[in-house]
């Protein structure tokens, strides 16, 4: 990167928020997945800023952004940062965390939004009912009650394959950057923390009113109840459609990049 892509911030009504600004074009934002942070998109930011304008914010309370003293919602945060930088409306591109944060977003704040791009997401109006994912989860629980965070680390990290895959057919680099951003968020939060987040509510209500291009990436080894309400979001909206990732699952922008990355150059193109 160069050094226009140097951490910036943008000081919030709660807190400053860290972000990242490189290239010049039409603005498409990269917004990462839960307890990540942005150089989730390390492959993709370089890839995109040849030929756009690509901000990559940290979430709140995640990477080198504030923590929340007080109520907010993902897409207020957004909308106030694309506000700030004066730019829009732009391509919102999310993984999984961050892809229920361009829906959310698109929803609420649909003149700041050009189209969007989801990854292993829908809306945040999501809960998994995969009998595998809920089997990960719980033991995430029992690990951060019990303050065991490599057992956490563990568990997160078992994503990373899906269930059809084991730990050994994900390239270890991979999983030691998602390890580092899992660390770093970690730290950044203690265990009886408030959670200060305040969902969106009605989201599939609305979801017939957004009127930009969607496309909604997944990964092929995904839960599959993730993929149905992708495919479900994709559906429903007036102009979506589906695309797979084969080998894949969670995070298919870090494990087959240039395959992600001409997804998404494509689908810049042709709006």
């Amino acid at each position: 990167m160069n050094a226009a892509s140097d951490p910036r911030f943008f000081t919030s009504a709660d807190g400053d928020l860290a972000y990242r600004d490189t290239g010049t074009g039409a603005p498409v934002v990269l917004l990462h997945s839960g307890f990540a942070d942005h150089r989730v998109f390390d492959a993709q930011i370089p890839a995109l800023a040849a030929t756009h304008r690509v901000i990559a914010p940290d979430v709140r309370g995640h990477g080198s952004s504030a923590n929340a003293t007080r109520p907010f919602r993902w897409a207020d945060d957004l909308a106030a940062l694309l506000r700030h930088l004066d730019t829009g409306p732009a391509v919102l591109v999310g993984v999984s965390m961050g892809g229920a944060i361009a829906t959310d977003t698109v929803l609420e704040y649909p003149e700041l939004v050009r189209g969007v791009v989801v990854c292993g997401a829908a809306t945040s109006e999501f809960a998994y009912t995969d009998p595998w994912v809920r089997g990960v989860q719980a033991e995430q629980g029992r690990a951060l009650a019990a303050g065991d965070i490599e057992g956490w680390l563990t568990a997160f990290l078992r994503f990373v394959p899906g269930e059809h895959r084991t730990i050994e057919d994900v390239d270890p680099d991979v999983l030691r950057r998602l390890r580092e951003m899992a660390l770093g968020t970690l730290a950044k939060h203690t265990p009886d923390e408030e959670n200060r987040h305040v969902p969106m509510t009605d989201t599939w209500a609305r979801v017939p009113k957004i009127d930009v291009p969607l496309l909604a990436v997944n990964g092929a080894l995904d839960a599959p109840d993730l993929v149905a309400e992708a495919e479900r979001l994709a559906r429903t909206v007036r102009d979506g459609r589906c695309v797979s990732i084969e080998g894949t699952a969670h995070y298919p922008n870090m494990e087959r990049p240039e395959e992600f990355n001409r997804i998404v150059l494509d689908f810049l193109r042709g709006l």
